[in-house]
């Protein structure tokens, strides 16, 4: 259930017996030939509203605006700083925890936001919120290395591509279908979390926004499968979470 969609006597009486909610974070970013510009944003919303349907949790609206800058020289990306976007998640943190909302899991959908979001977490007492990436768990893992291999890529990763497909709708171009640069493994580590340069340099350098991920290896039926092996670990992490496990 949404928290959004929700009347206030509805949340008093939820929590009564529950004090649990579901915080999706991602951003407004160039996704890519067919990627959706709220791709990330996208996919953190659908698999936590699995999950809290599953659990019997309420999931607050998504944090949507997130630091991107070096996507900012594609059209649509809408990027803003990360000591913003850290204030903004500690001030939505602490607004749910006074609430009632004592056990707040946020669950990620864009590398850049775990830096400042750790930063964020640290206003609440220890306990209180769980942060996860939709991709961190090993059965997640192991589905995106069998359906793309070493073509998931960093960014318009065909998984999360995917996901949207089967969520919201399939965009067709023909610059998806020429095969990107393979990245190494150490540009891989070099880079994780984001760590892109300066929006012009970027974009020169992949200048269809692909990051090494051939996106056009999705489909609906692969974001499907995506979405609920993501959905099943983070609803098994959540009541983990809940339970006070580690």
């Amino acid at each position: 259930m949404k928290l959004a969609e929700s009347t206030w006597y509805e949340v008093a009486e939820y929590l009564d017996r529950n004090q649990g909610i579901f915080l999706p974070c991602g951003s407004t970013e160039q996704h890519g030939p067919i990627g959706l510009i709220g791709t990330d944003t996208a996919c953190a919303e659908e698999i936590a509203l699995a999950a809290a349907k599953q659990t019997g949790a309420l999931a607050a609206p998504s944090l949507a605006y997130s630091p991107a800058p070096f996507n900012s020289g594609f059209p649509g990306t809408v990027s803003i700083e990360a000591g913003l976007f850290e204030a903004l998640a500690r001030q939505i943190l602490r607004g749910l925890h006074g609430q009632g909302f004592t056990r707040i899991y946020v669950l990620n959908g864009h590398g850049a936001n775990l830096e400042p979001l750790g930063k964020a977490l640290a206003a609440l007492p220890t306990g209180a919120v769980r942060l996860r990436s939709w991709w961190d768990f090993k059965e997640v893992n192991a589905l995106r290395s069998e359906l793309f291999g070493g073509w998931e890529g960093m960014h318009a990763t065909p998984s999360e591509v995917a996901i949207t497909q089967a969520r919201i709708r399939e965009v067709l171009h023909p610059d998806a279908d020429v095969e990107p640069r393979a990245l190494s493994p150490e540009y891989i580590s070099a880079h994780s979390g984001d760590r892109h340069g300066p929006p012009e340099e970027h974009r020169a350098e992949f200048p269809d926004g692909r990051v090494g991920s051939h996106s056009v290896l999705a489909t609906p039926e692969f974001g499907l499968r995506l979405l609920t092996a993501a959905a099943q670990a983070v609803a098994d992490d959540y009541r983990a979470f809940i339970a006070g496990e580690l």
